[in-house]
């Protein structure tokens, strides 16, 4: 029989830690974790004598592998956020760069592919699955010449069931959350088959559970041939982030991985924006907002935000909603408030208070609720003022301060930012502190102030902090 490669689509730990970059581990039990984990995604051998001689490492190097993937700090060292990562459910494939294909690009060879639901999950009436199944086909339909016919009977390219633990095809599922769903390259037998975890709750609107849609569209990319993407902004990244079904887009990673395989559709052209993952080397990146929380900056980009570990060089890309699937995307603002030990995140007229990954019980609220004018729509930056104590929002080229002991506009604002930030130029987008220094953003540009003085010291571009 012909060896296949089963893809694996998998959760994301909702309670994932976003801690400082700690010591490396050296513990038995740790090492063995990392040696697996490598042997199996990354193609780790056991080390000889002669490797040893030579002073080659495989473990390092292998360990460097993964971290490039992950997007973590590349040393080669097993640290805490390094064995973090390898102790989350995943996919069953070894991990590949960027926009990839199956070893041989496996693709199916005609672009007219079958597909049947062999069964049902009861989570969901059966034609709200054949909606999801027939949509998410639908996905890499419009941006391909491949078009899709379902079958009732007899044997189809994909074959689509749900199952438990062990369902016949030697990759038994796991129970609930961890492993979602798999499914095979195209190929005969088994190839193209997607097989979905009956112990999983399968949704087709609500952000509970897992929407069947997100999870069905990642499996057909791997049915119809592509691996997964290092990209965590693509569809086709190993781990699951919640989306809404009626918003959802394909991006661009993974428009560029299916149409190697099969072209363009010739009938109607690609959005010409679809969705991209932010560059932190573009000379252009304006941030939406900044905060720290508990010893990390973030960084916030459209839906995605960089976390920047003060022992680390490398700053790490993720996706808001892996983190915090209850705020929005495309945020307007966003201050730690060290009294409280929350974040406070602003979008429009609405403000959402997280405590580390759980939002705080009564919000989203208002930004009227914090005693900003009804005439203030939005902010487009905040920061804790260490100097005073205050907190300072800015609407454009204006500020307020605001108490948060006795939650209080100060009077005698709002301020022009010129008047007290002298040498300030554009309109503030992100605002933050970092050891004694204000950082006023407008655009690409970074403006350094003495946190007491308020003196202008250099104006810096987004690569100062977001190193690439």
């Amino acid at each position: 029989m012909k060896a296949l490669s089963v893809c694996i689509l998998i959760c994301l730990v909702a309670e994932a830690h976003c801690s400082p970059l700690l010591p490396p581990l050296s513990s038995d039990e740790d090492e063995n974790v990392a040696k697996t984990y490598l042997m199996k995604f990354y193609d780790l051998t056991n080390e000889t004598d002669s490797d040893l001689h030579r002073g080659v490492h495989q473990m390092t190097l292998k360990l460097k592998e993964m971290q490039q993937f992950f997007g973590l700090e590349v040393t080669g060292v097993l640290d805490s956020n390094t064995l973090e990562v390898m102790k989350k459910p995943r996919c069953g494939v070894p991990d590949l760069a960027e926009y990839t294909t199956f070893p041989g690009n496996l693709k199916w060879q005609s672009n007219s592919v079958t597909y049947r639901i062999v069964n049902y999950t009861p989570d969901l009436p059966q034609s709200e699955v054949d909606r999801a199944i027939e949509n998410a086909l639908q996905v890499w339909a419009r941006v391909t010449p491949l078009r899709f016919t379902r079958l009732y009977t007899g044997v189809a390219d994909i074959m689509i069931s749900f199952g438990r633990r062990d369902h016949g095809d030697g990759y038994p599922f796991d129970g609930p959350d961890g492993i979602l769903a798999h499914a095979f390259p195209p190929s005969v037998g088994l190839g193209g088959d997607a097989h979905f975890d009956e112990d999983e709750t399968f949704t087709s609107q609500s952000s509970s559970g897992y929407n069947l849609f997100l999870v069905a569209t990642h499996e057909f990319g791997h049915a119809l041939g592509l691996s997964h993407s290092m990209d965590p902004g693509a569809l086709m990244y190993p781990h699951y982030t919640y989306t809404d079904p009626e918003r959802f887009s394909l991006p661009l990673d993974d428009i560029k991985g299916i149409q190697f395989l099969y072209g363009p559709n010739p009938e109607k052209p690609v959005d010409p924006t679809p969705p991209t993952t932010p560059n932190a080397c573009d000379p252009n990146l304006t941030i939406d907002a900044v905060t720290t929380l508990r010893g990390e900056m973030m960084f916030f980009k459209n839906r995605f935000f960089w976390r920047v570990y003060s022992l680390s060089n490398q700053p790490q890309l993720s996706l808001i909603k892996s983190f915090w699937p209850d705020i929005p995307d495309d945020i307007d603002a966003a201050y730690e408030s060290l009294s409280r030990d929350w974040v406070f995140v602003f979008k429009g007229e609405k403000v959402w208070a997280l405590s580390g990954y759980t939002l705080v019980s009564g919000y989203p609220k208002t930004l009227s609720s914090m005693g900003l004018p009804a005439t203030v729509k939005k902010i487009t930056a905040a920061l804790y003022d260490e100097a005073s104590g205050k907190v300072l929002f800015f609407d454009n080229k204006y500020y307020y301060s605001y108490d948060e002991t006795i939650e209080k506009m100060d009077k005698g604002f709002p301020k022009l930012v010129e008047e007290s930030f002298s040498g300030m130029r554009g309109r503030i987008t992100a605002a933050f502190q970092y050891r004694g220094f204000t950082y006023l953003l407008s655009g690409p540009s970074v403006y350094e102030f003495g946190s007491r003085t308020k003196k202008l010291f250099r104006v810096l571009e987004n690569s100062y902090f977001l190193s690439c």
